[in-house]
């Protein structure tokens, strides 16, 4: 049974199957979140691979040394260069495709300038993304431990603590 209609079954929100459901929710939605960044990056920087492929083959078929469509090559290449170079320092700007809401108005639009407004923007960059696998990694660490190894941990302070007391 998925998760959400678990959650959707638990009856009081404070309980502690309905904290455990929640939780693993949540940190579904953060693996989530990193595939669509690098899906994003992926479709983003790779939009152009057909294009260039066909330029390429058109150099190999011919006989001449000149390139007859290096105008064209060149300005995807500088686009490449440029958008790469921007994902790695401060980020690109895209709309919040994470809220339903966003990605519905969206999928709406139909390309006119005064809606454009309308849409949050969110930045994506490398250094982001990278930051958020490796909280998400600790976070998997953390819950995945030995419950025996953190109960030994407990019995252990519980021991020195009883130790520093005066009878």
């Amino acid at each position: 049974m998925p998760k959400i209609k678990q959650l959707e079954k638990c009856k009081h929100p404070n309980s502690r199957k309905t904290k455990a459901l929640v939780k693993t929710l949540n940190r579904q939605n953060a693996k989530d979140k990193l595939k669509l960044g690098a899906q994003i990056k992926q479709n983003l920087l790779g939009r152009f691979d057909d294009e260039l492929e066909q330029i390429k083959l058109k150099h190999s078929i011919g006989q001449r040394k000149n390139r007859q469509h290096a105008n064209r090559e060149d300005i995807i290449n500088m686009t490449l260069k440029s958008e790469k170079e921007e994902f790695k320092t401060c980020g690109i700007e895209l709309p919040d495709l994470l809220n339903p809401n966003h990605l519905k108005q969206l999928k709406l639009w139909t390309g006119e300038l005064r809606f454009l407004q309308n849409f949050k923007l969110k930045r994506f960059s490398l250094r982001n993304l990278k930051e958020a696998k490796e909280k998400l990694e600790k976070k998997s660490v953390v819950s995945n431990q030995e419950p025996e190894a953190t109960l030994e941990s407990r019995a252990n302070t519980d021991c020195e603590d009883s130790m520093d007391v005066d009878h």
